[in-house]
């Protein structure tokens, strides 16, 4: 058969590790032999990171603001071991938080559930969707060290830089010590909680947004006084919908989620949805099988897994060993890039491919055959699990999509 068309090219963009290489075979195995793959090529390994002094990671999220769809491969968030280890210049940021906040989306997470992987929590019965803010706090903050004897203060000035106020963070007489000052916008926290009340909207799932106000009482506070004010606009919506917004403390939600049976949207500030949003995946059953998307305000979309590199296989393959390396929600990143770019530009057959793509990995881990990791979550009567290598498990995957 013909392969399918595409009119706009994809943003594409490539990353490290083991990831790299799943992303790689992917390519070669399930979309290139079935679409006639249109993308616009942006390198996010580390190296070409470093050798481009980071431009390419702005260049890649400018891509996806003009052409509106992104798939991107897990990346190595620059640290101490990792500039040694690679001979960088500079301990980058990371570029998740670099394109997050050039697109100022929200990252919604998802759990991709199979019949047979049993979910560390019984209770879940549903997904649990994890709504993040994608901009500020820790990933774009500024940080000191300080020597015994300094102070560190919060200065706010006017535009003309006179200074209007000053606050004492803490005075270091008799010790050394770290400090560290996040931020946030009003305009980025309104976009936040409408990307979230219209999510909800959608897929008619009840909501919860979490935060610290009783400890927090300014930078918490106003999240959740601006996601009350925002929500007014969906009340009526979520009353006719069946329903409901509530905020919570960040521990009473996690102690509701773990007490629930899912089919609940929860949405997070950025670090708090960065953690949590692994703890529910791994919960599920495994890091690799978590879809993430972040959206803009303006409708633009950058699909990802949610996890990283993975390392430990990575070195293990470099050595020449066989690896079984859990490539789902690669795949799914895959699928849900071309599912968007064929709904925003009228191709419904390559919505369906994207549709059988997933389907066809579905199907394969509840068959039996799957990577490693899921070897001991799996059970289902009559079917005894194989374990496949990274690789072979993509081939089979490849025999149920012809199938």
């Amino acid at each position: 058969m013909p392969k399918i068309a595409m009119k706009t090219p994809l943003v594409e963009m490539d990353g490290d590790e083991m990831t790299r290489v799943l992303w790689k075979w992917i390519k070669e195995i399930l979309i290139l032999p079935y679409v006639d793959l249109k993308t616009e090529y942006y390198d996010l390994g580390l190296k070409n990171r470093d050798e481009t002094g980071d431009t390419v990671t702005i260049e890649s999220a400018l891509a996806t603001k003009k052409y509106g769809v992104a798939v991107k491969c897990a990346t190595i968030t620059a640290n101490a071991q990792r500039v040694e280890e690679y001979g960088l210049r500079e301990m980058w940021k990371s570029p998740n938080g670099t394109i997050r906040r050039i697109l100022d989306g929200t990252v919604f997470r998802a759990p991709i559930l199979c019949e047979g992987i049993r979910s560390y929590i019984p209770s879940w019965k549903r997904p649990i969707v994890l709504a993040r803010h994608a901009y500020g706090d820790v990933y774009h903050n500024a940080e000191e060290r300080l020597s015994e004897g300094e102070r560190a203060y919060l200065v706010v000035t006017d535009k003309e830089g006179r200074e209007q106020r000053r606050q004492l963070i803490h005075d270091f007489n008799g010790s050394t010590g770290v400090v560290q000052c996040v931020h946030n916008l009003d305009a980025s926290i309104r976009s936040f909680a409408h990307a979230c009340f219209r999510y909800a909207l959608e897929r008619r799932l009840p909501m919860y947004f979490a935060a610290k106000d009783t400890i927090s009482k300014v930078y918490d506070r106003r999240f959740k006084d601006l996601f009350a004010e925002v929500y007014e606009e969906y009340r009526k919506a979520f009353e006719e919908a069946g329903i409901t917004y509530a905020y919570t403390l960040i521990d009473d939600a996690v102690a509701r989620i773990v007490r629930s049976e899912g089919g609940i949207l929860w949405a997070c500030k950025n670090y708090d949805g960065d953690v949590m949003s692994d703890m529910v995946a791994t919960a599920y059953g495994s890091l690799g099988m978590m879809t993430s998307v972040l959206v803009s305000p303006d409708g633009k979309y950058e699909y990802e897994a949610a996890h990283g590199t993975v390392t430990r296989h990575y070195y293990r393959y470099r050595e020449g060993e066989e690896t079984s390396t859990n490539s789902v929600a690669t795949i799914f990143a895959w699928t849900g890039a071309l599912k968007k770019r064929g709904e925003l530009d009228g191709i419904p057959a390559l919505c369906a491919f994207s549709e059988r793509l997933e389907r066809a990995t579905i199907a394969t881990i509840e068959g039996g055959q799957m990577t490693g990791d899921l070897i001991p979550l799996f059970s289902r009567e009559g079917i005894v699990p194989q374990k496949l290598s990274s690789e072979a498990f993509l081939r089979a995957v490849a025999e149920r999509l012809d199938a």
